[in-house]
C-alpha cells in the first residue's frame, strides 16, 4: 500500500468510490425522483397555482387574523384563552410525566446490551405500535373509556410518547460506556445494582433532555387533541374555525405562540444546566 505526502496547503483528494456504490446512489435518488414525479397528482400539486390567483378569499381571511380582539378590548376573552392553554400545557406535563415512568422500564428491556434477546424483539413491537398508533386515535379510544375531557388528552399523550422516548431511551442506554457497569459488576453487585449505579447515571441527563422535547411537542399535541374533545385550547379552536371567527383564531394562535416559545426558553435553560 502506497501513501502520497500533502504539501502544506494542499487539499487531499476524495476516496475513489466503486461502481456499485455509484449505482446505489443512482438507484436510491432516482428512485426518490421517480417517487415525486408519481405523487404530483395525487397531493393536487396542479393547483398550487390557486395560492396566486384565489386572493380574494386568502385576502378575507387574512384581514380578520390580521386583527384579532385586543387584551384590553374584550379581557374576559383572553382570561378564558390563558386559561384554556394553561390547562393544555397541564395535559402535556401529565402525559409526558407519565410516558416517562412508562418508557424506563421499556427503554432499558428494549436495549440489547443490557437485556436478553427474546425480551428485546416483542418489546421494541410493542414501542412500534405505541409510537404509529395517531395521538387522534388513542385520544378518541380514551374518550369511550373515560369520557370527554382532559384525562383522555393526558393518556393518549402518555401511551405515544411513551413509544417515542422508549426508543430514545434504549439508543441511549446501548451507546453507554460499559467501564462503570464492568466496575460495578466487579463488586459481586447484582443485575439491577448494574443498572441503578453504572447505566442510569450515564443515561440520566440525556433522558432528561429527551423527556423536556418531547414535552414541547406534547404542548402542540395537547392543541390538536382538544379538536376531538379532550379538553384544553383545541376545543376553543375548533368551536372558532367551525363558526368562521377568525379574529378570535388568530387571538388563539398568539396564546398558543406565546405559551410555546416560553416553554421552548424553559426547557432550553434546563438542558444547558443538563448537559
Amino acid at each position: 500500500m502506497t501513501t502520497t505526502s500533502l504539501q502544506p496547503g494542499e487539499i487531499p483528494e476524495p476516496p475513489a468510490r466503486s461502481a456499485g456504490a455509484w449505482a446505489l446512489d443512482i438507484m436510491l435518488w432516482g428512485g426518490l425522483l421517480l417517487l415525486l414525479l408519481i405523487s404530483f397528482g395525487p397531493v393536487d400539486m396542479s393547483r398550487l397555482p390557486l395560492l396566486f390567483t384565489n386572493t380574494d378569499n386568502i385576502r378575507l381571511y387574512g384581514r380578520e387574523l390580521l386583527n384579532p380582539p385586543m387584551p384590553w378590548d374584550n379581557p374576559e376573552l383572553w382570561a378564558r384563552l390563558v386559561g384554556q392553554m394553561w390547562l393544555t400545557v397541564q395535559i402535556a406535563l401529565w402525559g409526558t410525566f407519565i410516558a416517562v415512568f412508562l418508557a424506563i422500564p421499556l427503554g432499558l428491556a428494549a436495549a440489547r446490551n443490557i437485556a436478553p434477546n427474546w425480551m428485546v424483539w416483542p418489546i421494541r413491537r410493542v414501542m412500534d405500535i405505541l409510537r404509529s398508533i395517531p395521538d387522534l386515535v388513542m385520544g378518541t379510544l380514551f374518550i369511550v373509556a373515560v369520557g370527554l375531557g382532559p384525562l383522555a388528552g393526558v393518556l393518549a399523550i402518555a401511551l405515544n410518547t411513551a413509544g417515542v422516548l422508549a426508543k430514545l431511551f434504549s439508543e441511549a442506554v446501548e451507546s453507554i460506556d460499559h467501564g462503570p457497569v464492568e466496575g460495578v459488576r466487579a463488586t459481586g453487585a447484582g443485575r439491577l445494582h448494574e443498572i441503578v449505579w453504572g447505566v442510569i447515571p450515564q443515561v440520566a441527563p440525556l433522558w432528561t433532555s429527551f423527556a423536556l422535547y418531547r414535552f414541547e411537542s406534547n404542548s402542540r399535541a395537547a392543541t390538536v387533541l382538544g379538536l376531538i374533545g379532550a379538553g384544553g385550547i383545541g376545543q376553543l379552536l375548533f368551536e372558532n374555525i367551525q363558526s368562521f371567527n377568525y379574529a378570535t383564531v388568530s387571538a388563539i394562535a398568539i396564546v398558543i405562540v406565546v405559551a410555546v416559545s416560553l416553554i421552548d426558553m424553559l426547557s432550553q435553560a434546563m438542558r444547558k444546566r443538563l448537559l
